[in-house]
């Protein structure tokens, strides 16, 4: 009695296991695993075939599309339709007809190839440099000067690489470097960094010039003497800022006096909007000048002073990490700014012919 109670218990539960897994595998049958055509050996070539036999309706016509026999592409699809689990296609007189599930399978297999194709084509944009993200950086005379018109032809030559700019002081901008957020910029090298971190390519000093508003009175004296500026307010970097120190270097070491009112600041916007509202003047990149007072410039209220003796920044230059390669997409944009650089040095020499670099 006690074997015929026990017996039915240890098969109850065998048979169990074995409903529950058939349940299971019923359930994936319907539904699908992840994958499962995969699994159930799916390859590329099954789906071009699909996809060649719908546009011909010939087993012949798409056979010679793939580039393979015509025994070959039956067996193909014969293996599809095993692993699709249903018929794909009909013959009749003038060829063959896709099924509703063909259909829907060549459909999908076409999105699929489209894909793989837009995949190939981005990778290989990628690979030469055609697309891609790039972060550079620039302080503020280079990024007009140069980096705007580079940003102009990129445009139209390379539309698929997508570029970030930073407009910052040298300072800022090697941090960005160094920490490997940024690719390159154009500046310089701070004082306290290892010069070994990086490679530098000389660009040349940056020119300083003076703007005030249309109206300022200094605008109708002509060619006028820095120390004529001095009474008026000063709109200038903050304390330690590279371009004030060389103007202030400038003034004492020429025996002028310090201005009396400075306001200090690192924010063009601000620096525009003081000056032109106001008698202040601000030294600024001649670059930076020569943009804001152009005519056809943010309202053309902006003028540039003409000074007897001009007044030079250190010399700037492009800097990119020394230990770390630039991606293809970083290296077409430096090839850019490249060429813009040397049209910028060509028409400052056919400028000023007998000029030197370091003036």
């Amino acid at each position: 009695m006690r074997e015929l109670l026990e017996l039915p218990y240890v098969s109850n539960k065998f048979c169990a296991g074995q409903y529950i897994e058939s349940d299971m595998m019923e359930e994936g049958k319907a539904s699908g695993f992840p994958n499962e055509f995969i699994r159930r050996g799916l390859r590329l070539a099954h789906l071009r075939l699909l996809v060649a036999l719908q546009d011909t309706g010939q087993i012949s016509g798409a056979a010679s599309r793939v580039a393979v026999t015509q025994p070959a592409a039956s067996r193909l699809m014969a293996e599809l339709e095993q692993i699709a689990g249903t018929g794909l296609y009909s013959r009749h007189s003038k060829g063959v007809l896709l099924t509703v599930a063909g259909q829907l399978l060549a459909e999908k297999a076409s999105i699929v190839l489209r894909q793989l194709d837009d995949a190939h084509s981005e990778i290989t944009g990628i690979s030469r440099g055609m697309r891609g993200h790039v972060h550079i950086g620039a302080v503020t005379g280079p990024a007009l000067e140069l980096v705007l018109p580079a940003l102009r032809e990129l445009r139209v030559t390379f539309p698929q690489i997508e570029i970030s700019i930073d407009v910052e002081t040298s300072d800022k901008l090697i941090e960005s470097l160094l920490a490997r957020k940024m690719d390159f910029y154009i500046g310089r090298l701070p004082p306290g960094v290892d010069a070994r971190a990086v490679r530098m390519r000389l660009i040349g000093p940056e020119p300083v010039s003076f703007i005030a508003r249309t109206g300022h009175p200094l605008n109708k004296r002509g060619r006028i003497d820095v120390a004529q500026c001095l009474p008026f307010d000063w709109v200038m970097q903050p304390p330690g800022g590279l371009m004030r120190r060389a103007v202030e270097t400038y003034l004492l070491e020429n025996g002028y006096e310090l201005p009396v009112r400075i306001l200090g600041t690192a924010s063009m916007l601000l620096t525009l909007a003081i000056i032109s509202d106001t008698n202040a003047v601000a030294p600024v990149s001649t670059s930076v000048g020569e943009f804001y007072s152009r005519r056809n410039a943010l309202g053309s209220n902006i003028r540039m002073l003409t000074i007897t003796n001009p007044i030079a920044v250190s010399p700037y230059s492009v800097v990119v990490p020394a230990q770390r390669m630039l991606s293809p997409a970083a290296e077409t944009v430096l090839a850019i700014l490249e060429q813009k650089i040397q049209q910028a040095e060509a028409a400052r020499l056919y400028s000023h012919p007998t000029a030197g670099t370091g003036d």
